[in-house]
């Protein structure tokens, strides 16, 4: 191998998104213009395993410049832009604690050679993979890639835009159901501890309420009241049903996370409806006779063709990572700025990020006094007790 040319490993880490499979379609299309050898390390660090266990060698992993292996009419048709979930597969637990497991993927990295990684994951993965990086001294350059959108220092990461969009289809598709029977639906939405999702696709999908824990930690009885009085107010100006999204980082009464938040939250409006129709308010006439129903969307938010803003977003982070490995720029994060790919250094970017797992807190949480916030504050969205409101929307 010529001196200029290197040989590069790449994986997917953490939970799968639309996206994945462009970067890896970008990065082995230039790195294959540079005459560099690809390496993709299959289920994230447990391919290196693998190898050092001898269950695969080297040439095995080599990624070949193109996706036109489908046969027939068919063949030359380059289709990783569009796939979703990621061809390399991979895996999302744990830091892994086996000084055993660790030795290995070590050894497996210095068995292929590698001169650089570059390593496609959420900041769950940033964090392992930051570690394991520092004890074998490798070369790393990281993409950040999410439906949450919780990476800190990037504007976008890899997935979300696809994730909105399915979350706002599904939340348009739900409306006319909600209106045939005139009833309330409530709406689940990925995102862990942060609420881009639901408050990007909420507004996108016209919702009615939306529920994020950077706003509403917590179920509270205030809460549902004003959910209840809210929906009250729509169906006395002539809207019967509602659409109420929350987010899975809201917790429940009992301050505790809650897989089937929607469930909950479903019932609870139930029970506080017939409380509130219990004096005969005419302000809340027949809202006990409303039927409320939850829908959990789960996996179906990682699926679906990548939206164009995501495959542009993969290309051009798939890129940069080659050129930063090219100036022999590592320990690197690829973000987007300002609308455009930059980068930062880890070591900047790591004590905040170790810090946040620690005190178990969001990354890059949603901004509670932000535009966003704001804007749906300017719809008329319930929000939940927020004491954000807005003097003007565009200052």
């Amino acid at each position: 191998m010529m001196k200029n040319q290197k040989k590069i490993g790449i994986l997917t880490s953490g939970g799968d998104c639309p996206g994945l499979n462009a970067i890896i379609r970008a990065v082995v299309k230039y790195a294959n213009i540079k005459e560099w050898e690809i390496f993709g390390i299959p289920r994230g660090t447990d391919g290196f395993i693998d190898v050092a266990r001898g269950k695969v060698q080297g040439d095995d992993l080599k990624l070949q410049p193109h996706g036109y292996d489908v046969p027939g009419v068919l063949q030359g048709l380059d289709i990783l832009q569009f796939m979703s979930g990621s061809v390399l597969g991979s895996l999302s637990r744990g830091n892994p604690k086996d000084e055993n497991v660790t030795k290995d993927i070590l050894e497996g990295y210095k068995i292929l050679e590698l001169d650089a990684l570059i390593a496609i994951g959420g900041d769950g993965s940033l964090d392992i993979i930051y570690d394991l990086a520092k004890k074998g001294n490798w070369n790393l350059v990281v993409i950040p890639k999410t439906i949450d959108n919780d990476v800190a220092f990037t504007e976008r990461s890899v997935g979300f835009d696809t994730a909105r969009n399915t979350v706002t289809q599904a939340l348009y598709d739900l409306t006319f159901t909600a209106a045939s029977h005139e009833r309330i639906m409530v709406v689940q939405v990925m995102g862990r501890d942060a609420g881009h999702l639901a408050l990007h696709s909420g507004i996108a999908g016209g919702a009615d309420c939306i529920l994020i824990s950077e706003l509403t930690p917590k179920l509270t009885e205030k809460t549902i009241e004003g959910i209840c009085k809210y929906i009250a107010k729509l169906r006395k100006d002539r809207r019967k049903f509602a659409l109420v999204v929350i987010a899975e980082g809201v917790q429940g009464l009992d301050n505790k996370k809650d897989p089937y938040i929607a469930e909950t939250l479903a019932n609870l409006i139930t029970e506080y409806s017939h409380r509130l129709c219990l004096n005969d308010n005419v302000n809340y006439e027949d809202l006990d006779q409303v039927d409320t129903r939850a829908t959990i969307l789960g996996h179906l938010q990682r699926c679906g063709v990548p939206s164009s803003f995501d495959r542009i977003l993969a290309t051009v982070f798939g890129i940069k990572a080659v050129h930063l490995i090219e100036e022999e720029r590592y320990n690197r994060l690829v973000i987007w700025q300002n609308g455009s790919v930059e980068s930062k250094s880890l070591e900047q970017i790591m004590p905040m990020i170790k810090w946040c797992h620690q005190e178990q807190t969001c990354p890059s949480p949603v901004d509670p006094e932000g535009f966003m916030v704001r804007t749906a504050l300017s719809l008329g969205i319930y929000i939940g007790e927020s004491h954000f409101y807005p003097d003007n929307i565009s200052s």
